[in-house]
C-alpha cells in the first residue's frame, strides 16, 4: 500500500454555528433616547427669559414647546419610515446633522420663528434616536430600562433646564438633548450597517395624510374645533387611501393586527392620564396647601423618580408574568391613579398620584411597546414602533389640554 493510503483522511471541520448578533448594551440605548425627555421639558420653567431674550410676550415663547411637540410626534413615523427602507445607520447619521443643526440654530436665532425651526430639526433628530433605540431593545426588561429613563429626565428637566439657565444661557438650556449624540459611536460600533431594502415605490401620499392627521391633532389644546374638524377629514382620507393601497407608508396588517390597536390605544390612554395629572397636580397642591413653589416642584420631581424606578421593577418582573396579569397590574394603576387625584381628601397623598402616575406610564409604554413589535411582521416592525410611539406622543398633547381645562374650571 503506498505511505498515502496508510494516512488518515482528511477531517474536514464542521461549520461553525452562527453568532448570534450581539445586543447593544441598555445603558447606550437609555443614553441615546432619553435625552430628548430632559430637552422636551427643559423650557417649561424658563419661559419668560426665553420670552424677554427674543423680544416677545410669554405666551408667544410657547410655540417653541408646541412646534417640539409636533415635530416630536410627526418625527417619529416618517423616521420609522426611513428606518424600514434604509436601515439603522442612516437613521442615526440624519439624526444626529438634525440635532447639530438645529442645537447650532437656537444657540444664535434672534426670532422666534427661526428658533422654532432649531426645536424642529432637534425634536425630528430626538425621534430618530428614539426610535432606532427601540428598535435595538428587543425585550421589556431593556425597553423598561429606555422608558424608566425618560421618565426620570423627563421629572428632571424643568429644574436641569433652570439650573443650566442660571449659570450660563437658556440657549443652552435647549442644547440638553445633544448630549445623546455621545451614544452614537459604540452604537454605531456594535451594529451592522444595513443596506437598501428592495422596496415598493415610497408611499408620499400616506405618509403625507399621517403627517396631516397628527398636525391637526397635535393642534386640538389650541384651536380645538377646526383641529378637530380637520383631524376626522384626515383620518377618513388616511383610512381610504389605506383601503387602496395596504401595504403602504401605514401598513393595513398593523390596523388588522388587535393586540398593536389596543397596545397603542391603551399607551395613548396612559399617556394620556399621566400628563393630565403631571399639569394638574402643582395646581391642585398649591391651592390646597400653603407649599411654596420649590416646595411642590421639590416634591413632584421626587414622586416622579421614585414612579421612573418602580416601573423598572416591573419591566424587569415582566418577563416571568403572563401578559394578563402584567395588563391588569397596568389598568390598576392607570384607574387608581386619577380616581385618587379627584377622591383624596389628604392634598399631600396627590404626590402618590404623581407615583402611580408615571409608573403606569412608563411600565406601560415599555410593556405594551413589545407586544405591539412582536404582533407585528418583522419587516413593519420599524413602521409598528413608529405609529405606536405616535399615538404616545398624542397622549402629550391632550393631556396639558385636559389639564387646562380642569384647572380653568376649578
Amino acid at each position: 500500500m503506498s505511505e498515502l493510503a496508510l494516512r488518515p483522511a482528511a477531517q474536514t471541520p464542521p461549520p461553525a454555528a452562527p453568532q448570534a448578533p450581539r445586543q447593544v448594551p441598555a445603558g447606550w440605548l437609555a443614553l441615546l433616547a432619553t435625552p430628548l425627555a430632559a430637552s422636551a421639558n427643559a423650557p417649561v420653567l424658563i419661559l419668560p427669559d426665553m420670552a424677554d431674550s427674543l423680544g416677545i410676550h410669554t405666551a408667544s415663547a410657547t410655540w417653541l414647546v408646541t412646534v417640539f411637540a409636533w415635530a416630536l410626534a410627526v418625527g417619529t413615523p416618517l423616521m420609522a419610515g426611513l428606518l424600514r427602507r434604509r436601515g439603522l445607520h442612516s437613521v442615526l447619521r440624519l439624526s444626529a446633522a438634525l440635532i447639530v443643526a438645529g442645537t447650532a440654530i437656537v444657540a444664535v436665532a434672534p426670532w422666534l420663528p427661526l428658533a422654532m425651526a432649531g426645536r424642529a430639526a432637534q425634536a425630528v433628530g430626538g425621534a430618530g434616536l428614539v426610535t432606532a433605540a427601540m428598535s435595538l431593545a428587543g425585550s421589556v426588561r431593556r425597553m423598561g430600562v429606555i422608558t424608566a429613563g425618560f421618565g426620570v429626565l423627563g421629572a428632571a428637566g424643568p429644574l436641569l433646564g433652570s439650573t443650566i439657565a442660571g449659570m450660563a444661557s437658556w440657549r443652552v438650556s435647549l442644547a440638553v438633548g445633544a448630549v445623546a449624540l455621545l451614544a452614537l459611536p459604540a452604537i454605531m460600533r456594535q451594529t451592522a450597517p444595513c443596506p437598501p431594502r428592495p422596496s415598493t415605490p415610497f408611499d408620499g401620499r400616506g405618509a403625507a395624510l399621517l403627517v396631516l392627521m397628527a398636525t391637526a391633532l397635535v393642534l386640538v389644546p389650541r384651536y380645538p374645533f377646526p383641529a378637530v374638524a380637520a383631524s376626522l377629514v384626515m383620518a377618513a382620507l388616511l383610512a381610504l387611501h389605506i383601503r387602496s393601497n395596504p401595504a403602504g407608508f401605514v401598513p393595513a396588517a398593523l390596523l388588522r393586527s388587535r393586540t398593536f390597536v389596543l397596545s397603542a390605544l391603551l399607551a395613548c390612554t396612559l399617556a394620556t392620564s399621566y400628563f393630565t395629572l403631571l399639569f394638574t397636580i402643582p395646581q391642585l397642591l398649591g391651592d390646597r396647601t400653603g407649599w411654596s413653589t420649590s416646595t411642590i416642584g421639590t416634591g413632584q420631581m421626587a414622586a416622579l423618580l421614585a414612579g421612573s424606578a418602580l416601573s423598572i421593577v416591573l419591566a424587569a418582573a415582566s418577563a416571568r408574568m403572563s401578559r394578563p396579569r402584567v395588563l391588569t397590574i397596568l389598568l390598576t394603576v392607570g384607574a387608581l391613579a386619577p380616581l385618587t387625584a379627584v377622591l383624596t381628601p389628604w392634598a399631600p397623598l396627590l404626590l402618590i398620584v404623581a407615583t402611580l402616575a408615571v409608573f403606569a406610564t412608563s411600565a406601560g409604554q415599555a410593556t405594551l411597546a413589545v407586544y405591539a413589535i412582536q404582533a407585528a411582521p418583522a419587516a413593519q416592525r420599524p413602521m409598528a414602533i413608529g405609529l405606536f410611539n405616535l399615538c404616545y406622543q398624542l397622549g402629550g398633547a391632550f393631556g396639558p389640554a385636559i389639564a387646562a381645562l380642569i384647572t380653568l374650571g376649578a
